[in-house]
C-alpha cells in the first residue's frame, strides 16, 4: 500500500514521505495509530493544506517525549516474581507490567510504549527500551527478582540465575543442620523406646 507519513516512522521515512507498505502494516499499524494516510490526490491535496499544523503538532509531542524521556533516564523498577533456582520465572513480565510500575513511580507510559519484543522469563537486571516518541528513545532497567533482597543484590552486579558459592555453603550448612537434628530426634526416640521396654520387663 502506497502511503503518506504523518511522522517519522523507523526507517520508512519522515513527515510528507510516501512510502509503500505491507496492506496489513499499514492497516493494522500505520492507519489506525495516525502515522500515515493513504496515498490518495484528495489525501495529498489535505496533507500540503494542513502540513504546518501536523508539523507543529508533532515537534510539541517530540518535547513532550524529551521531557519525559529526561526524567526517566536511569529509572529502574523492581519486579518480585516467582521463580525456580536456575532463575527461571513461573510466570513472566510484561510490557503491561513494566508500564503498570513505571506509572506507580509517576511516569505516563503506554504499554504500547514498551518496546519489548518478547516477555520477560528469567530473574535479573533487563535493560529495555521505551520509544516515547518516533524520535525519542530512552532505556529502563527491570530488575526481576524473587524478593526484595534478591533485587537489592542484583542491583550490586550480583548474579541470581544461579545459587552462588555461598548459597551453596548456605544450603549444605542447614542440610547438615536438618541431618543432625534427624539423628538427635531418632536418638532420643530410641532412648525413650529402651526406657519404655525396661519399665514393661519391671511391671513383668
Amino acid at each position: 500500500m502506497h502511503v503518506i507519513l504523518l511522522e517519522r516512522v523507523g526507517r520508512l521515512g519522515t513527515i510528507g514521505d510516501e512510502v509503500n507498505v505491507r496492506d496489513g502494516y499499514a492497516r493494522n499499524f500505520l492507519l489506525p495509530q495516525g502515522k500515515a494516510l493513504r496515498a490518495t490526490d484528495s489525501n495529498r491535496a489535505k496533507f500540503e493544506a494542513e502540513r504546518a499544523v501536523i508539523e507543529k503538532r508533532n515537534e510539541e509531542r517530540r518535547e513532550a517525549a524529551a521531557g519525559i524521556a529526561s526524567g526517566l533516564n536511569g529509572t529502574s523498577v523492581v519486579m518480585i516474581r516467582q521463580a525456580g533456582e536456575t532463575g527461571q520465572l513461573y510466570g513472566s513480565v510484561s510490557s503491561r507490567d513494566i508500564s503498570e510500575a513505571l506509572a506507580e513511580k509517576g511516569f505516563d507510559v503506554s504499554r504500547a510504549q514498551v518496546d519489548l519484543a518478547m516477555p520477560i522469563k528469567t530473574v535479573g537486571v533487563h535493560s529495555v527500551a521505551l520509544s516515547l516518541h518516533a524520535e525519542v528513545e530512552v532505556r529502563v532497567e527491570v530488575n526481576v527478582a524473587r524478593s526484595e533482597d534478591e533485587a537489592a543484590r542484583q542491583a550490586q552486579g550480583e548474579d541470581m540465575t544461579v545459587l552462588s558459592f555461598d548459597d551453596e555453603e548456605d544450603h549444605a550448612e542447614e542440610a547438615e543442620t536438618a541431618e543432625g537434628e534427624a539423628e538427635g530426634e531418632a536418638a532420643e526416640s530410641e532412648e525413650q523406646e529402651a526406657a519404655s521396654d525396661e519399665a514393661d520387663d519391671e511391671n513383668l
